[in-house]
């Protein structure tokens, strides 16, 4: 028999999950918060943040994927990421397995930046506004707004409360976090202080990494001979009722 809709209930703080939040808060306290903050020294967000002008002209080619562990000196930005990180992360994480959750985390993380790269750079060439290639972006959100459209994928049908009053699907809470990026994005361009295009590159990396491994896992399946994939990658559009196989300083 089909349930109805769930409610998540709990939200497990797993083995990497774990690690992650802890090497995001001790570079947050040391990077930003003592190096920054207290001695004036913005050496972390100058050379680890993804500054496209550097990355593209003095090949700080590190950058893609050290920007993802900076946060800004405003606490709210690492609470939310992180929040976010425990809340779909550890269910992931329980999903998939430590190895297949790091790799997706770390891989929607980087197509992000390598996204964010791409539209500035192209903004740039069109405008000739340079504010935006020499502007740092930092902060988990890329990674983080690929695990929320991998969680609605794959726990769609989960009730969750918006802004902690309204319930809807997790599937409609994505979609709806989403088009309020794209909207912001079209409205404000790169002068909202918030990097959209990166978070959007999120989903976008999140959502092709998901088909492309869905697939090869079916074309491996089918050619084993097996009738199933190896491994616990199962994309569906519900996990738990599967009855189917089918100018600012930095932006954060």
């Amino acid at each position: 028999m089909q349930q109805g809709p769930q409610i998540q209930m709990s939200m497990p703080l797993t083995y990497v999950v774990k690690r992650l939040i802890i090497v995001n808060v001790a570079i947050w306290v040391l990077g930003v918060i003592i190096l920054q903050s207290v001695m004036g020294k913005p050496w972390a967000i100058a050379y680890l943040g993804l500054t496209p002008y550097r990355l593209i002209t003095d090949f700080w080619v590190w950058q893609p994927f050290t920007y993802m562990f900076l946060h800004s000196s405003n606490i709210f930005h690492i609470l939310f990421n992180m929040f976010i990180l425990w809340w779909a992360g550890g269910e992931l994480e329980n999903h998939w397995g430590r190895k297949n959750f790091l790799k997706y985390y770390l891989v929607t993380g980087f197509g992000a930046a390598f996204i964010y790269i791409l539209g500035v750079t192209a903004y740039y060439l069109i405008t000739q506004n340079s504010v935006p290639m020499g502007t740092p972006v930092i902060g988990a959100s890329g990674a983080v707004f690929g695990l929320m459209l991998a969680y609605g994928i794959i726990f769609g049908e989960r009730t969750i409360y918006f802004m902690a009053l309204f319930p809807m699907k997790a599937k409609h809470f994505v979609m709806l976090l989403g088009a309020i990026e794209v909207f912001t994005l079209l409205n404000d361009g790169f002068s909202s202080g918030v990097a959209n295009l990166c978070h959007i590159g999120g989903i976008l990396v999140g959502y092709l990494y998901l088909v492309i491994w869905a697939r090869l896992r079916r074309s491996g399946a089918k050619k084993s001979k097996k009738g199933g994939p190896k491994g616990n990658l199962r994309l569906v559009v519900d996990n738990e009722n599967n009855e189917s196989d089918d100018g600012p300083r930095y932006w954060n």
